[in-house]
């Protein structure tokens, strides 16, 4: 997959994709990441690429121009697609739908190209959501001052799921959001040692019953989606993701909770 970068500060992304999994896989031809500047692609002598906006208001907002020719001149250049993937244009902005890793799974599976367009100041003219890109993304209800850490964290996002980036065909399977894991958050890991300053490893990891350690971890990433994520929790229940025993035990698991805070609430009282 080839992921192009469109910004005016193409300085920003020298060494970030220098590093572990992301350089070895483009060590490996596995995917390609190209800078490009955006000012590179304005013909006026100040290499102009933004304006204020019409109706008056703070900042400035990036102009069409630079931006379509920019995005154009790539899709020109670009050589015959190998397969019937497509190429997505994605507008980095706090407009746009939440970036979940269902959204990461589907570019990887249908993209063969990426072209992220690195929105700063008060945003892009609309005409360019109108009528370029095919995607609007937000990592997160926040505002950043651009559109570059965005980017960065949706080429991880997209790369780590495509075929042999990662060490292992199965290491992306059962990551939190994951389709396999239902939506729910990964279970705790432990490793070596078995003891650390008397904290031990739970018993049942180091029992060598695969069957039990699979049903623990499935526990356990049922807690932890109820204590810190109960909105996934709520949305592979409605989803029918979770089968009956679990429901079960979820249910026991709240009443007993209920009933705790019951008697921690008549203690404090008297």
């Amino acid at each position: 997959m080839r992921f192009d970068l469109l910004t005016i500060f193409p300085e920003f992304f020298s060494g970030p994709f220098d590093f572990g999994i992301l350089k070895r896989a483009r060590q490996q031809g596995l995917i390609e990441i190209v800078i490009h500047d955006l000012r590179s692609f304005t013909f006026d002598k100040h290499h102009q690429v933004d304006d204020r906006p019409f109706g008056g208001g703070d900042g400035m907002v990036f102009k069409p121009e630079p931006i379509f020719r920019a995005v154009e001149s790539l899709l020109a250049d670009s050589p015959a697609p190998e397969s019937d993937k497509r190429t997505a244009i994605v507008l980095l902005s706090p407009q746009g739908r939440l970036f979940k890793q269902a959204e990461a799974q589907r570019l990887a599976d249908e993209c063969q190209r990426v072209i992220f367009i690195c929105g700063r100041y008060e945003g892009v003219d609309e005409r360019v959501v109108e009528h370029l890109i095919t995607d609007e993304f937000s990592i997160g209800d926040y505002v950043l001052t651009g559109g570059e850490l965005p980017a960065m964290v949706m080429v991880d996002a997209v790369a780590r799921l495509l075929p042999n980036v990662l060490g292992s065909e199965t290491s992306a399977v059962y990551d939190s959001f994951s389709v396999a894991s239902d939506g729910l958050l990964d279970c705790p890991h432990y490793t070596r040692p078995a003891e650390f300053r008397g904290w031990r490893v739970p018993d049942v990891l180091i029992s060598g019953h695969h069957g039990e350690v699979a049903k623990w971890r499935r526990r356990v990433s049922l807690e932890k989606t109820r204590q810190m994520r109960p909105d996934l929790l709520a949305q592979a229940l409605r989803q029918g993701s979770l089968s009956n025993a679990e429901q079960r035990w979820l249910a026991e698991r709240e009443q007993e909770l209920q009933e705790l805070q019951t008697d921690l609430k008549q203690d404090s009282e008297s």
